[in-house]
């Protein structure tokens, strides 16, 4: 399974809406298309404002189809236009596994 890693960095103050916004209009849209949710936060300490979400994937090609059919959702595209004002820059890193490491987040033995 790859990983990929979302951060946004939203203008301040604006986390708490964001979150809202996400859980009642954004989450019910994305979940069922990207499928497999590993992870969302927003960072307490260190660079704050920050939204950090992690979708897992089995390869590149699944990431990609399931992304077009995203972008592909009117009222995903609907949604994005309400929280891209809260945003001031977003990056994304695709985490690969170690060999040792299992997707079920256990040490493999040898």
């Amino acid at each position: 399974m790859i990983v990929e890693q979302r951060t946004y960095t939203l203008y301040p103050g604006k986390h708490i809406k964001y979150l809202e916004l996400y859980e009642s209009e954004g989450l019910p849209i994305q979940l069922p298309i990207l499928g497999h949710l590993v992870g969302y936060y927003f960072t307490d300490i260190g660079p704050l404002n920050q939204i950090v979400h992690m979708w897992g994937y089995t390869s590149l090609n699944e990431r990609s189809l399931r992304r077009k059919k995203l972008f592909e959702n009117k009222s995903w595209l609907t949604y994005i236009e309400k929280v891209r004002p809260m945003i001031s820059s977003q990056k994304s890193k695709l985490l690969i596994p170690a060999p040792f490491f299992e997707p079920s987040g256990i040490i493999a033995k040898t």
